[in-house]
């Protein structure tokens, strides 16, 4: 069910990237759907090993370089996945920008019960 849920909230942050000058979803509710199953696998595959190699860069810039990286990403990610485009890395860094408040947003209204089973 978790799993479920965080393909459609990548969806719904995908979906919400389109606010930002420079992206674009042109397909239907399927392709985003998988777009937003696609993300969760990449962000689990790809950006620890972005991460990791990127170390150097992130302490040189005193963590800086995170929304950089968060840019070339989403970026890459609009490769995989035609109907989702990003026109450079300065739309990928406002994209994630976006994502991350979509997501922290649903964490808060819908996850805030799970810390609460975890502690009990």
């Amino acid at each position: 069910m978790r799993l479920l849920a965080r393909i459609f909230g990548n969806a719904l942050a995908l979906l919400a990237t389109q606010v930002v000058p420079g992206i674009v979803f042109h397909g239907d509710a399927l392709q985003l759907l998988f777009a937003g199953a696609l993300l969760g696998l990449f962000n689990l595959v790809v950006r620890p090993l972005a991460m990791l190699l990127s170390l150097p860069a992130l302490i040189l810039s005193l963590g800086l370089f995170y929304f950089v990286l968060n840019g070339l990403l989403l970026w890459a990610f609009s490769w995989f996945v035609p109907a989702y485009s990003v026109d450079g890395v300065i739309a990928g860094m406002l994209g994630s920008l976006v994502i991350a408040l979509v997501n922290w947003a649903l964490s808060a209204v819908f996850g805030g019960d799970e810390k609460k089973k975890q502690e009990e």
